[in-house]
């Protein structure tokens, strides 16, 4: 079963460093990545989003589900009562594949501007382990978990290849 995690930092930087940290997680197998991005929320409310390009082929889902996800979370509240029934209609696609509409209000409102989240797509975590290793570092921890048939459709749904092998 995967999980899509979000970490949340109270600054710009925490996302990025803590990529490079469950990079090295993945390398010791403590925890199998299959996509991951860093959003960093500018004090504009304005976000940048830098997708993982090195998992990309490996099952990554893809810029369009990433780009849907952060859409979603942190632009539409700006975009005013047209994009209301447009952000209804992503939600109801995004609850169609496991992701629920608490996990969606929980990040969109724990990820303020000036700071910073790493949205991971993961497997295999061996969580006890990383959260040790991860003592030193303060964050906020928002996962969903995704069925087998969940995690199907989320590919289908993004055209993400699946994994050559």
């Amino acid at each position: 079963m995967s999980s899509l995690v979000v970490l949340a930092f109270d600054d710009m930087d925490g996302a990025e460093s803590m990529r490079e940290r469950m990079y090295d997680f993945q390398r010791r197998e403590l925890i199998t990545l299959e996509d991951a991005a860093v959003v960093v929320r500018k004090p504009n409310g304005h976000t940048k989003v830098k997708q993982a390009h090195s998992l990309v082929g490996s099952g990554a889902l893809g810029g369009a589900f990433w780009g849907t996800l952060i859409g979603l979370l942190f632009m539409a509240p700006w975009l005013g009562l047209v994009t209301g029934a447009a952000a209804g209609a992503l939600a109801g696609k995004l609850g169609d594949i496991g992701i629920d509409d608490s996990f969606i209000e929980q990040v969109s409102e724990t990820v303020q501007p000036g700071e910073s989240a790493l949205f991971l797509l993961s497997r295999d975590a061996q969580l006890e382990r990383i959260r040790e290793e991860l003592s030193d570092v303060e964050f906020e921890i928002i996962e969903t978990n995704l069925s087998p048939d969940d995690e199907t459709q989320l590919r289908e749904t993004f055209a993400a290849e699946e994994v050559a092998g």
